[in-house]
């Protein structure tokens, strides 16, 4: 009775764990059928079908062109952007910048510390 209750045990632990991955994998749409992604982006999975809700990832803006002309960073410079919202959402665009400079002046304030 112990190995039928075990074995059981084991059954739907197995099934349970494996069920989320297939289910999460099941209602990605394929990055060829997502529109409006913006130049600059690496990839993009679109989260579902009816929305313009997306997985979007892109390099991360240069620091030193922040407060000129944006640009990107190379994708191979490390620093990449992993970002949920609107499919068409603009690595440069204003909204953007504004958040990776309020990020950039985050980390220079919590790095200029005295050691405290």
């Amino acid at each position: 009775m112990k190995r039928i209750r075990l074995s059981m045990l084991f059954l739907l632990l197995a099934v349970v764990v494996g069920y989320g991955p297939v289910a999460a994998l099941a209602q990605q749409v394929p990055a060829a059928k997502v529109e409006g992604v913006k130049p600059g982006v690496i990839e993009a999975t679109a989260l579902d079908e009816e929305s313009n809700y997306c997985h979007l990832r892109f390099p991360a803006i240069d620091p030193q062109t922040l407060s000129e002309t944006p640009s990107l960073q190379a994708a191979d410079a490390g620093d990449i952007v992993d970002f949920y919202g609107p499919c068409d959402h603009d690595p440069l665009g204003s909204e953007e910048v504004a958040r990776q400079k309020m990020q950039e002046a985050s980390d220079r304030g919590f790095n200029d510390g005295d050691g405290d």
